[in-house]
């Protein structure tokens, strides 16, 4: 019987990065990426952080980058675009899940004063 794959494990950071990914589309590369996370969750991104965050989840295998023809303004530069991978896809649905069982039942205590 073969040996299932190991399931990647995603921190919350790599989670709203792949998010942010989804829905960016064609046009996620790092720049919008950080902006649409700031957007959707008000919080601030380092640079650093995110491109750590990017290499970190390509070598896990949850996204794919590519490299764009160098911009046409005077001294372009290429942009890499990311789109997430089945196994990026995969370990969403498994983290979405996982947090899905812990929050069920606590709702009702995060209501009270």
């Amino acid at each position: 019987m073969p040996k299932s794959p190991t399931p990647v494990y995603l921190g919350e950071f790599e989670q709203v990065v792949l998010l942010a990914i989804l829905r960016l589309g064609q046009d996620a590369y790092a720049i919008p990426v950080r902006e649409e996370i700031e957007a959707r969750t008000g919080r601030d991104v380092a640079r650093g952080a995110l491109y750590t965050a990017l290499e970190r989840l390509e070598a896990k295998g949850c996204l794919r980058s590519r490299m764009s023809e160098p911009l046409p303004e005077r001294g372009g530069r290429s942009r890499r675009y990311y789109t997430v991978s089945a196994t990026g896809l995969a370990a969403l649905r498994t983290a979405r899940e996982g947090l899905l069982a812990l929050w069920k039942g606590v709702e009702s205590q995060l209501e009270r004063p």
